[in-house]
């Protein structure tokens, strides 16, 4: 049998047996200014657009409330009224960068949904490509991404910050 090294995933695998006993990462993350050490892309005064560090293809973001809160129902009417443009601001940005041919736009709620941090609310926007699905996942539980996280965080910034500087009137008003 062959074996398929990813020691970047061990800082993940420990994170997940230490999860009760660590602050919200997600809630730090977004007192921190943009950097690609950090990967925050943008923030605002509801919410946060973030590259997923462990994404599931090339370009997948996370939008996240400030709000420290685990349902859509717990949600601000701030966040809620912006919430929209943010995921078609976010949606225009991947599509220039990267050309899609679709995206997956959801969310986990809870441990039993998906959610790896169930604990803070956060929005999946995921670029999707005829043919990027293969058996990797299935038989080794590995995801091929052929981009660095540098290199999808200097793809990605400069769309993002054209799409909101392009994003409607009232919008602009949050960001």
């Amino acid at each position: 049998m062959k074996q398929l090294w990813a020691p970047w995933r061990l800082e993940y695998v420990r994170g997940v047996t230490n999860k009760e006993e660590e602050a919200c990462v997600f809630c730090g993350i977004l007192d921190q200014k943009p950097d690609p050490d950090n990967l925050v892309l943008y923030v605002s005064k509801h919410w946060g657009v973030v590259l997923n560090r462990y994404p599931y293809s090339n370009g997948h973001v996370l939008i996240l409330p400030r709000a420290h809160i685990s349902e859509i129902n717990q949600l601000e009417s701030g966040f809620l009224t912006t919430l929209g443009p943010v995921i078609s601001t976010v949606e225009t940005a991947l599509k220039r960068c990267y050309n899609p041919h679709g995206m997956n736009v959801g969310v986990n709620l809870g441990r039993a949904a998906g959610a790896g941090i169930p604990d803070h609310l956060h929005f999946h926007v995921v670029p999707r490509w005829m043919g990027d699905t293969n058996f990797m996942p299935v038989l080794a539980e590995v995801r091929c991404i052929n981009d660095h996280l540098t290199s999808m965080y200097n793809k990605i910034k400069p769309h993002l910050e054209e799409a909101f500087r392009r994003s409607h009137e009232e919008f602009k008003s949050d960001c």
